[in-house]
């Protein structure tokens, strides 16, 4: 129908014409009264809002000199965060005459990568990034 037409039953009835669709060929229109409308549309945003999940990234330091059960712990608490939806950053520090052994160091983040396969996928493959190498791990689907 006509716009005019539409203002007139809505003045007729007492409410607002709203725009539903402005976009749209034709335009989309709603006879509703306009408060109503704003406060159920801030209603269904807040809702959305509570429903949605943000995903942290949890950081998990290491050296290379790093002892069996001290990373066992670490590979735990990496669990533990997986296990909650967060993703995981492994971060291999190395200081001094650390850096000149980076290489042979990458067993580690492997070894962690396959302690957690069951649970586990490697989002970035291990990166050196100046005195570092990092890793990022994400839940299984």
């Amino acid at each position: 129908m006509s716009t005019k037409e539409a203002m007139a039953l809505a003045q007729e009835a007492g409410v607002d014409l709203v725009k539903i669709a402005p976009t749209a060929k034709p335009p989309v229109c709603k006879i509703v009264d306009y408060g109503k409308f704003k406060y159920e549309q801030t209603r269904k945003e807040k809702e959305a809002k509570k429903k949605q999940k943000t995903i942290e990234i949890k950081e998990i330091r290491l050296s290379p000199n790093i002892d069996t059960n001290d990373l066992n712990t670490k590979v735990s608490a990496a669990r533990k965060f997986l296990s909650k939806g967060d993703r995981v950053k492994i971060t291999l520090r190395f200081r001094g005459r650390e850096m000149a052994h980076m290489n042979s160091s990458k067993h580690i983040l492997d070894d962690i990568a396959e302690a957690l396969a069951d649970i586990a996928s490697v989002e970035k493959a291990p990166k050196v990034e100046g005195r570092s190498m990092t890793m990022f791990l994400c839940e299984k689907r």
